[in-house]
């Protein structure tokens, strides 16, 4: 496994290792390929601050490094790549501890949001061969639909035309809040900031089909300290 970008001189596992993984937008990139994503489109969908080319650049630096390989028009982890993944959650774990907190504004969007509800749904419950939920935010006039076909999930942007089987209806600060962990998902429920929409049968398995994120785990409020506690 080789660097491909100038080291720090030292010589040392830890800068080593920077050297595969200090660059901009790598650790986030990695984020998503060691939560399933493989394919170019969906891996530059889920990073929209990211350019198509930059991303072309850091997977080719990755596939020299061997933390990946491309088969076919998918990007999938080695050994090496996937030994990253209690490291890079670690990551994720201290990070909810020590600097999370209320979201910024700049820091909400709303069609990213949807993006990664999609990529986490559990559609085994759902009956027949097609389920459309739609997601209204009451603070984006944006609508999204996620298309489920034979248990495959796809996000739109624009009204596929398929009859509505649920809606989702939230603000778009609670329905991050409630992904990423920070507001239990009943509780959001019982106080209107999230609502389901449609026939009972299905609205009363949204909970068990909306999977929250993978590190909604670290991210209870409880277990995040405060700024004057951090300063201490």
């Amino acid at each position: 496994m080789t660097s491909t970008t100038a080291g720090y001189g030292q010589y040392c596992p830890i800068s080593r290792a920077l050297d595969v993984l200090g660059e901009r937008w790598s650790l986030l990139i990695l984020r998503d390929l060691l939560i399933g994503t493989t394919r170019f489109n969906d891996l530059a969908r889920g990073l929209p601050g990211l350019s198509r080319s930059l991303l072309a650049k850091r997977l080719r630096q990755f596939e020299r490094a061997g933390l990946i390989e491309k088969v076919g028009t998918e990007y999938l982890l080695t050994a090496a790549g996937q030994e990253l993944e209690p490291i890079l959650f670690g990551l994720g774990e201290w990070g909810a501890r020590w600097t999370f907190g209320e979201p910024r504004p700049d820091e909400l969007d709303a069609g990213l949001l949807v993006w990664w509800m999609h990529s986490r749904l559990d559609t085994s419950s759902l009956p027949g061969k097609r389920q459309v939920l739609c997601v209204r935010f009451t603070d984006d006039v944006h609508r999204y639909w996620i298309v489920i076909e034979s248990g495959v999930a796809s996000v739109c942007d624009s009204d596929p035309g398929y009859p509505i089987d649920v809606t989702i209806s939230s603000d778009v600060d609670s329905l991050y809040q409630v992904w990423l962990g920070r507001i239990p998902l009943p509780h959001a429920m019982r106080t209107g900031r999230v609502v389901f929409s449609g026939p009972s049968a299905l609205t009363r398995r949204m909970p068990s089909v909306l999977r929250l994120s993978p590190v909604a785990g670290y991210s209870d409020p409880s277990n995040v300290l405060d700024p004057a506690t951090r300063a201490s």
